[in-house]
């Protein structure tokens, strides 16, 4: 079986892949992801996916099969990437409050072996309750969200700033597990 790697240092996409029971490596990639205030398009997240992968990819010399992901919140059609800090954040959350967004999150898996490549989107739809200026400032000030696309992570937050969610709850905290175990199952052409 070839190895698998991880081409991220995301907590949260660490902790997903370990609950679908998979067994990984970690490798950091080495590319730089600003997407932030762009205009969205799935070419332009795919392309960052791509890139953190082959920024893996050209680092190592036995066959494995490297995941990487980027996840990316949309609001009116653009990029919110991580605040910078409390104010960055406030502002973005502000935005967010009441309102309808996208989360996307595209992942890109290839097979060092024999270059196969699949990069596939997957894109979920979050409605936020209507909250009042401190109960956004308190979560900020507790969970410091400064890593994290759009200030905020859906498993950390308080269930009542969340009206509803259409799409994969996987996919908003960073990785679509299901849409990754059929890219696998495709690329490897068996069952993980």
């Amino acid at each position: 079986m070839k190895k698998l790697i991880l081409a991220s240092t995301s907590p949260r996409r660490k902790y997903l892949l370990e609950n679908a029971g998979l067994i990984f490596d970690i490798i950091a990639p080495e590319y730089d992801e600003s997407l932030i205030n762009k205009s969205f398009s799935y070419e332009k997240i795919e392309n960052i996916a791509y890139n953190k992968c082959e920024s893996v990819a050209k680092n190592i010399n036995f066959p494995a099969l490297i995941i990487s992901a980027d996840t990316v919140v949309i609001y009116n059609n653009t990029v919110m990437g991580k605040p910078k800090n409390f104010n960055d954040a406030f502002n973005m959350l502000s935005k967010l409050n009441g309102t309808v967004h996208k989360v996307v999150t595209a992942i890109c898996i290839k097979d060092t072996e024999n270059n196969k490549k699949i990069i596939k989107s997957n894109t979920s739809e979050v409605t936020f309750n209507k909250k009042e200026e401190n109960e956004i400032k308190e979560y900020i000030k507790n969970y410091k969200p400064y890593d994290k696309a759009g200030a905020y992570g859906i498993q950390e937050m308080d269930k009542s700033f969340i009206k509803e969610i259409k799409g994969e709850y996987d996919n908003i905290v960073g990785l679509p597990v299901k849409m990754l175990k059929i890219m696998l199952k495709e690329i490897t052409n068996s069952s993980i």
